[in-house]
């Protein structure tokens, strides 16, 4: 018998790396309640110039862990692995609760753009997502007549993992050299395509002028989940605070020390899950289906 998910259960958040933490944070200011779990693939971080086949297998052992925490829903909180892995899992776990950041994030870009009749849309994000074609699928889904702008910035994220800052100068001229093609297209509406970028977004606020909207997609994502929630009445109720607790497959005194600067306090240690224990994770009914059907016998 399948279990019944209750609103007690966990809200589980899974990213390449750290950047899934700013949707940590933006989730916990959202709904103070509710008891996260973080999953952060730490030790094969960054997936963004990875394959939508490595991300897919990637991410799909991430969330047959995730699975035994029973948690009431998931979110891909990495703009590259809901942009190439979302649809197979979805496919694949028909009953578990799954959503990314894209969708939210196309949503919103569209609703800022307005009145105008053909607004400019700029997406920056990492080279997969770019070449996903994900946003553009999603955002002209619900606007037909749309200009899409669309700038790979692959530096960023892992300036984000090294934990550099806004003041950082590698930062800064990098942020300027994306950045400085959709300044001069007048951009209506930026969309931060990576969750990594919500710790550089005073920067590139600044950089692209009072002109452009931008969109932070783990701003959107939480508050995605949080309609989500209410709309099933899975929101968990009570005056008791939530949790957070954290997964990584590497470096866990790293982590802890930059997801301080990501969450604005301290985690606490991180439960290491080796890579080798997620590659030996199956489903429970392909272990079903490998289990002979009567005992083996030793041939004379």
């Amino acid at each position: 018998m399948q279990r019944v998910v209750q609103p007690e259960d966990p809200i589980a958040i899974l990213d390449s790396g750290l950047g899934g933490l700013t949707a940590a944070r933006q989730l916990r200011a959202t709904l103070p309640n509710e008891r996260i779990l973080y999953f952060g693939d730490t030790a094969r971080s960054p997936f963004g110039g990875k394959s939508a086949e490595t991300v897919t297998a990637f991410v799909r052992q991430a969330v047959l862990y995730l699975r035994r925490h029973d948690p009431k829903h998931i979110v891909i909180a990495c703009n590259t692995a809901a942009a190439l892995a979302l649809p197979a899992l979805r496919a694949e776990f028909p009953k578990l609760s799954i959503s990314g950041v894209v969708e939210p994030g196309a949503r919103a870009a569209v609703e800022a753009a307005g009145a105008k009749s053909v607004p400019m849309i700029g997406i920056m994000a990492t080279e997969a997502t770019i070449w996903s074609r994900a946003y553009e699928k999603a955002i002209h889904r619900r606007r037909h007549h749309a200009r899409l702008l669309l700038r790979p910035a692959p530096l960023l994220a892992a300036l984000v993992e090294e934990g550099r800052e806004e003041s950082d100068a590698v930062v800064k001229l990098a942020v300027q050299q994306y950045l400085h093609p959709l300044v001069q297209r007048g951009v209506d509406v930026l969309i931060l395509g990576c969750t990594h970028y919500a710790r550089l977004r005073d920067l590139v606020a600044r950089t692209v002028g009072k002109q452009t909207v931008l969109i932070d997609s783990s701003q959107v994502c939480a508050e995605d989940v949080a309609r989500r929630l209410q709309a099933t009445g899975l929101l968990r109720g009570g005056d008791e605070a939530g949790d957070l607790r954290c997964f990584v497959t590497d470096e866990p005194p790293r982590f802890r020390a930059l997801a301080r600067r990501f969450l604005g306090d301290d985690p606490g240690s991180p439960t290491v899950v080796s890579t080798e224990a997620l590659h030996a994770i199956v489903l429970p009914e392909v272990v079903e289906r490998r289990a002979p059907s009567a005992p083996l016998r030793a041939s004379a």
